[in-house]
């Protein structure tokens, strides 16, 4: 499997050689393949929306590194992302940037089947198909790559026209099919990728499974193809080809990897209640819950939706339904004192909310909660102590430098106070707000290096302000 949801960003996903195979005398140097997946980083991030959730990525990159436990030592490290896409998608980018759309993930029925998705993107990697195809095509530099990933990305999107466009003007479409999957590209991760499997104690049946499954979103019509199946070819030869490895190496019991079929539920459960379609999410939830209305991860799940379209009542009634039988889950109990402080119930709140982070501390969600309700019960120092941990585990969470700003300011901290009102509305893209604050922040502060952070960003802020001067002439 390996890359799909956007046909373009299959095509530059494949890298070269696996390290157990011979490599051949082209392909390009690792410094570029790293520089090549920052240009691909920046056109993903552009283009769609990242899933930032604990009990999601954490399993993802758990299943991630115990596969890349078994791969030979790699020259650089790799990355696991979601993507909050339903198109049935899952794509690698040069220098280890491995990426699953949420669709995909809703739609699997095992942790085997993520696993055999995640060790075919894995070994497409290893292999640097792309650095190969790049390396046959001497016109194509890494700028002129890029578009052509920008290109591919929106095609696949829908913005057909838009896409369309974009790639012809970065290259001619010969050129374009250069960068695709070969079936021998495909057949190679395959087999590498099931070494992996076996190896990490998955085995290979989860491969072939996660084929079968995208292989059934497949209708009538090239256009309902899965992006998948469009950008990784050959699909019922490769289907034959694993069925044929897999009669000859069936993974011993003692070697074989048992994963919790709990935390797949759990995380499937968060994807489809939070993130997913409400009124497709509500149905599935329904269904479950008419065949075992105790079941705490059908309830957890349906809590999720009912918060998520106001129905909070209702959803508190299910969360403590869910925590009846997992009275210690760190996920429930947060998500329970969200919907407490939504409703403000801020002593119920708190007190779920201190037990989720103490059991829970990755969770930023939960301590940015616990933040806002230590901030509105007067308790500023314990406010800023919390959100401070916060933003340094979690740089980019914008929101907290609000809550942070304002809690320092109701302990006369002025000078942090007016520095993270400043970040925020500089994040946000208020300028005049941002130069305000961050003027003051330079008048205030009497740290010199806070004082340089303060004066750099202000500079970047007065740029912007005076770009967007000139654009409007």
């Amino acid at each position: 499997m390996g890359t799909w949801k956007k046909p373009a960003i299959a095509v530059l996903v494949v890298l070269s050689i696996i390290s157990a195979w011979p490599y051949s005398g082209y392909s390009i140097t690792y410094k570029e393949e790293e520089e090549l997946s920052r240009e691909f980083l920046a056109v993903v991030s552009s283009r769609f929306t990242f899933i930032k959730d604990p009990i999601i990525e954490d399993y993802v990159n758990e299943i991630g590194h115990r596969i890349l436990k078994e791969v030979p030592t790699q020259p650089f490290r790799y990355h696991f992302y979601v993507i909050k896409e339903d198109v049935y998608n899952a794509f690698a980018t040069p220098a280890g940037h491995i990426f699953i759309n949420s669709g995909l993930l809703e739609a699997v029925k095992s942790e085997e089947e993520i696993a055999g998705i995640i060790g075919h993107e894995i070994a497409h990697v290893v292999c640097r198909h792309i650095s190969q195809n790049i390396d046959r095509s001497p016109k194509i530099n890494l700028a002129t790559l890029a578009g052509v990933a920008a290109g591919i990305f929106l095609g696949a999107a829908g913005a057909g026209d838009v896409g369309s466009a974009l790639v012809l003007g970065s290259m001619a479409a010969g050129q374009s099919a250069m960068l695709a999957y070969s079936r021998e590209d495909e057949l190679q991760a395959d087999q590498l990728g099931l070494i992996y499997l076996y190896d990490s104690g998955y085995g290979g049946e989860g491969l072939l499974n996660s084929l079968k499954t995208i292989r059934s979103k497949q209708w009538f019509g090239t256009e309902q193809v899965p992006s998948y199946l469009m950008t990784h070819p050959a699909s019922e030869d490769r289907m034959a080809n694993i069925d044929v490895w897999l009669e000859g190496n069936q993974i011993p019991e003692k070697k074989k990897f048992h994963p919790d079929p709990e935390a797949f539920y759990m995380m499937q459960a968060t994807l489809t209640g939070k993130y997913g379609n409400t009124s497709g999410a509500l149905k599935r939830f329904e269904a479950k819950l008419r065949v075992a209305p105790e079941d705490p991860v059908a309830n957890y799940g349906y809590a999720l939706v009912l918060a998520r379209t106001g129905r909070r009542q209702e959803a508190i009634g299910h969360f403590l339904k869910a925590l009846e039988k997992k009275a210690l889950n760190p996920y429930i109990l947060g998500e329970l004192g969200r919907v407490y402080f939504q409703e403000g119930k801020y002593e119920k709140a708190l007190r779920l909310l201190e037990s989720a982070v103490a059991m829970g501390p990755s969770d930023p969600d939960a301590m940015f909660f616990l933040g806002r309700t230590y901030l509105e019960l007067d308790q500023d120092e314990k406010a800023t102590e919390i959100l401070e941990k916060l933003i340094e585990k979690h740089p980019d969470f914008t929101d907290v430098h609000y809550f942070l700003g304002t809690a320092h300011g109701k302990l006369g901290n002025m000078a942090e106070a007016h520095y993270h009102l400043g970040v925020f509305y500089a994040r946000k893209g208020k300028l005049k707000s941002a130069a305000y604050h961050l003027e003051r922040a330079r008048e205030l502060t009497t740290d010199p290096k806070r004082k340089e952070v303060v004066e750099k960003l202000l500079e970047s802020v007065n740029q912007r302000m005076a770009q967007a001067a000139r654009q409007t002439q």
